[in-house]
Formats: structure tokens, C-alpha cells, sequence
């Protein structure tokens, strides 16, 4: 059986979580795509505690109109620099600043993770997502109601060596 090196990007797992039918199987879904980056932007959305210091509402920014697959950074590895945005990340950072580098940040992302990262700042992925209720996150995840992990709670951990050869 050949080893599928595709991994999804976020707006694509999420817009594919809208479509299963029960709270079940879009917590199993969940799961299957479970990684620190997604549960970062998604905490980033839920969780009341993480406030974003940017504006709210759209961004001025220049979708990336690259064809899929080339010249863009992806959610997965940018999720690292959202500290970046946040109160309590990078405070010294002036806001003219933070605010240019979230502009480029955007500009280098896919359009539709860029998208998402927007409606993440303003605390509207459950709108954007359907079946992304804070109902489906807490559980497959197993966050509490302050989006913590819950006590004795471990996130299974891929077996193997860090390079993903045996």
C-alpha cells in the first residue's frame, strides 16, 4: 500500500469536518488530523483567554494567487508564529509592526488559510466552519471549559524517529 505524503491544509480539514454528519465522527475527524499547529489556531479562536492585539474585521492584504502547491507557506508551519499577535507572545513588537508582519504572513498563505486565519483573530471559525462547534473541539481534544487539556489526558504521540524513517 503506498504511504501518502499529502497532508491536508487546515481549510481543508475543516471544510471536510462540515460535511460528516454526527458529532461522533467529527470528533474522530478531528483527531485524525489532530497536531499542536491546528489545536494553536484553534484555541486562538475558542478560547477567550487568548486575545488577539490586532484589529478586528478584514485585513488589507494581497490574496496569494499562486497556483496550489507552489510559493505558499502553509498554516502548519506558520501556527509557530502566532505567538507573534497575541497579548502575552511578543511585546516587543510595536503594533505598526505586528500588524505589517500579519499583512505578509496572510500574503504568503494559501487564500483559503489566510481566510481562516482571519475569521481565527476574529474569533469566528464556528461560523466560517460548519460543525465546528466548542462542543466537537473540547472533546477531541480534550479540553476542559477553559480550553486546557484535561488532567491525565496525553495527545498520541506517531511512533518512529523525528526524520520518519524506521
Amino acid at each position: 500500500m503506498p504511504i501518502s505524503t499529502y497532508t491536508p491544509l487546515f481549510s481543508e480539514v475543516l471544510t471536510k469536518l462540515g460535511k460528516i454528519k454526527t458529532k461522533k465522527g467529527k470528533v474522530s475527524y478531528l483527531k485524525e488530523h489532530n497536531t499542536d499547529a491546528l489545536r494553536i489556531v484553534i484555541k486562538s479562536s475558542y478560547d477567550p483567554n487568548v486575545v488577539w492585539l490586532l484589529p478586528e474585521g478584514d485585513v488589507p492584504y494581497i490574496p496569494n494567487d499562486a497556483p496550489e502547491g507552489t510559493e505558499h507557506t502553509d498554516l502548519a508551519w506558520e501556527a509557530r508564529k502566532l505567538y507573534n499577535y497575541v497579548r502575552g507572545g511578543n511585546n516587543a513588537l510595536s503594533q505598526n509592526k505586528r500588524e505589517a508582519m500579519f499583512v505578509q504572513l496572510l500574503e504568503g498563505l494559501h487564500p483559503d488559510e489566510a481566510e481562516l486565519l482571519v475569521a481565527a483573530k476574529d474569533k469566528s471559525l464556528h461560523k466560517m466552519y460548519k460543525g465546528l462547534s466548542t462542543n466537537v473541539v473540547k472533546e477531541a481534544f480534550n479540553w476542559n471549559d477553559e480550553f486546557m487539556v484535561i488532567e491525565g489526558a496525553t495527545y498520541p504521540q506517531a511512533t518512529g524517529t523525528a526524520s520518519g524513517v524506521n
